[in-house]
């Protein structure tokens, strides 16, 4: 990953506010596994950004609060055994966080009413099935 991380449009994280760290990889051994250190983390400090526009940044922080510590958001990558594919996860990652999180809240939801003809036709299919139901019992065959 090299160049500014986009969030979306046109707005993107400069590489130079994006923290990383790396470290050795949890799971299963085996030759190499020792040495590597194929876990990438991935650091923003999201309260003291400046490449996100206010309201978005206000917005993420709202939305993201049980994940920040300290206003810093951490995510981290281990799938791969390969560090460049680590850090290409965790971009995407951070970005796919940010766009959800800045994202403008949806439109309310306008109630709406059922059709009379539909809850008649309802009403009518339930009359049919229970006297269906109650014809069925109470018969004497002596």
């Amino acid at each position: 990953m090299s160049g500014p991380l986009l969030i979306r449009g046109s707005v993107s994280v400069p590489e130079s506010e994006l923290m990383w760290r790396f470290s050795r990889s949890s799971g299963p051994g085996g030759q190499h596994v020792n040495t590597s250190d194929s876990q990438a983390e991935l650091r923003f400090d999201l309260a003291r950004t400046t490449a996100l526009p206010e309201a978005w940044r206000r917005r993420a922080l709202e939305r993201l609060a049980p994940r920040l510590v300290d206003g810093v958001l951490v995510v981290r990558a281990s799938e791969h055994r390969s560090q460049w594919r680590n850090r290409e996860t965790a971009a995407a990652r951070l970005a796919s966080l940010l766009a959800s999180a800045t994202a403008p809240p949806p439109a309310p939801r306008r109630p709406t009413r059922i059709p009379r003809g539909i809850n008649e036709r309802r009403l009518r299919v339930k009359k049919q099935r229970s006297d269906t139901k109650r014809s069925r019992g109470n018969r004497d065959w002596d």
